[in-house]
């Protein structure tokens, strides 16, 4: 059994991120090669195994949103964009991803959900002071969750 769940983010983002900032953002969601320096997801640490057999933890950064093609559990495509909001009242940006993810990544991936939860428009702010940020569905489930930030932490539904 698979515990591959869909995972929808649609925020709008405030006008305030630095270049920097979007040519990460851009590399997160398949739309950009990777910057020289990292400041969104800093660290991407993995276990691998070193000559002498021993397990070594080391840094191997990758693309959190940045699926593309067929779903190969949910259905449907996985894709991402980040569209400039210059020409609208609320100015910034708008993001919209969707992926196949495994609860193996819900914390690296909840890394970036906070940061744009941090810089989301006031629009997605729920009045129990939460953020929303999207929605998770489980492969098998009809009805997706949505997905919130507060106080820096994700709600995973569970």
């Amino acid at each position: 059994m698979s515990d591959v769940h869909e995972l929808i983010v649609a925020v709008d983002l405030r006008d305030e991120i630095s270049e920097g900032e979007l040519a990460e953002l851009r590399w997160h969601l398949g739309l950009g090669g990777r910057p020289e320096r990292l400041s969104v997801v800093t660290r991407f640490p993995v276990v691998v195994w070193d000559d002498e057999g021993d397990p070594v933890i080391e840094d191997h950064p990758c693309p959190l949103l940045a699926g593309r093609g067929p779903a190969a559990r949910v259905g449907g495509v996985l894709c991402s964009a980040l569209e400039s909001r210059a020409d609208l009242p609320r100015r910034g940006w708008a993001l919209t991803s969707r992926q196949e993810v495994h609860p193996d990544e819900f914390e690296k991936v909840g890394e970036l959900l906070c940061w744009l939860a941090a810089r989301a428009h006031e629009t997605h702010l729920r009045g129990d002071g939460a953020v929303g940020v999207g929605f998770l569905r489980f492969h098998e489930a009809e009805v997706p969750e949505v997905l919130t930030v507060e106080g820096g932490q994700v709600g995973w539904p569970g």
